[in-house]
């Protein structure tokens, strides 16, 4: 059969990640969110397979400069539970920034990742920073424009 494209699946063994850094003051909490979890599940290599976590390492800079649009800042809510009677935490986004700004950032991007097995790792591979400056240097890392 000439002519019969077949479908490729990467095995774990040709993997190859890179080093990608994005500014998170420079795009919308949504858009940065979004970018980061492609470049996290490896959506943006022709090699992409579904079943195989062969996505990149990403560093975002700039954390405490997130933007959002509209009365996000104020009206956008996290919660958490204590477990117990009454235990019921609300946080507003402008509260979150204030005591750890990467806590939006990877609430947004764990989002914006499909919930299975792969997402754990995927997670692992993102690293967040409040300022400009950020401890991989040695990888070279590619900027996100």
């Amino acid at each position: 059969m000439k002519g019969v494209t077949k479908t490729y699946n990467q095995k774990n063994a040709e993997i190859e990640r890179e080093w990608w850094t994005i500014d998170a003051g420079s795009m919308n909490l949504g858009k940065l969110a979004v970018v980061i979890a492609d470049k996290l599940m490896g959506k943006s290599k022709p090699t992409y397979t579904p079943h195989v976590d062969n996505g990149d390492y990403v560093i975002v800079t700039n954390a405490k400069n997130i933007q959002v649009t509209g009365n996000k800042m104020t009206d956008k809510m996290y919660y958490r539970h204590s477990g117990f009677p009454g235990g019921l935490t609300e946080l507003k986004l402008e509260e979150v920034i204030e005591k750890d700004p990467r806590v939006a950032i990877e609430h947004a991007v764990k989002g914006m990742l499909p919930k299975n097995k792969l997402a754990a790792e995927r997670m692992k591979r993102l690293r967040v920073f409040d300022g400009t400056e950020h401890a991989h240097a040695a990888q070279n890392p590619k900027e996100i424009k």
